[in-house]
């Protein structure tokens, strides 16, 4: 496989699969944060995914593409939103994947567009959502957004999506990678403290327009891919997996953070 970037993603993708698909091109790189809005970064991420795409359809290279699941896709449907779905993003952000993913659609390589939620897992940068609360927690304070939801995914659950995705040679798809289990951002803390051992005073903040919740189908990966993990067990079984597995992680003086290979628990 040859991979594009060099943040989280990519480097658990060179792990997973360094001399697997050789004639597979996923890009893993360009704007990741859903509250960005600088139109130079999102000018970089689609004149990259240009030469890729031209690129791809010339030597006739399959094109992974991660997109977002997220409220900037989805909004707050009333229902599971699924891939069929119509879709109107509420932000820049969103509607800046959704333009990327038509580039996709319409170049003419073969290509899987995932929409990823909130990934968790070793090796994440310091401003991304599980080792920011980690911080927070243990610094006594943390803010919290009334009202506010996020769905986690071990990126060991979306690893193993891809590879038998690839491995079954699904090529013209646009799949939800979620758990479809959204969970409370307070809960998540809960969870931190619980595990840290510790109490953090809470300041809440009210969410403009809020509460966001986004429910997200799984239903089209799982025809294709029945044993993904992620959202499975009953309800808080998940969180509580992922938790055990990550907060040590991130906890002072622990290893595998940002920059560390680390070593973390087999899939299951």
């Amino acid at each position: 496989m040859r991979i594009v970037g060099n943040g989280f993603v990519a480097s658990h993708l060179r792990e997973a699969f360094d001399g697997r698909f050789p004639r597979v091109t996923a890009i893993a790189a360009g704007v990741s944060s859903t509250s960005t809005a600088v139109a130079e970064e999102f000018d970089r991420e689609a004149h990259l995914l240009y030469e890729v795409l031209r690129e791809c359809r010339r030597e006739r290279r399959t094109v992974v593409f991660f997109s977002t699941a997220s409220f900037a896709m989805y909004g707050a449907p009333e229902s599971p939103a699924a891939e069929t779905d119509p879709v109107f993003p509420p932000s820049v952000y969103g509607r800046h994947k959704l333009a990327l993913e038509s580039c996709v659609r319409s170049s003419g390589a073969d290509h899987l567009i995932l929409r990823l939620s909130h990934l968790i897992g070793p090796r994440q940068r310091a401003h991304q959502l599980l080792p920011a609360l980690v911080r927070q927690v243990e610094s006594g304070e943390v803010t919290v957004y009334d009202g506010v939801y996020r769905d986690l995914v071990d990126i060991r659950d979306l690893l193993h999506a891809l590879d038998r995705l690839l491995t079954d040679e699904v090529s013209g798809e646009t799949l939800n990678v979620v758990s479809g289990r959204p969970e409370s951002v307070e809960d998540v803390i809960d969870g931190i403290e619980k595990r840290l051992g510790t109490a953090v005073e809470r300041t809440r903040v009210p969410e403009h327009g809020g509460p966001f919740r986004t429910p997200v189908s799984t239903a089209r990966l799982r025809k294709l891919v029945p044993d993904f993990d992620a959202g499975s067990g009953p309800p808080g079984a998940y969180l509580d997996r992922v938790l055990d597995a990550y907060v040590p992680l991130y906890a002072t003086g622990a290893t595998g953070t940002t920059g560390s290979r680390g070593t973390y628990p087999a899939r299951g």
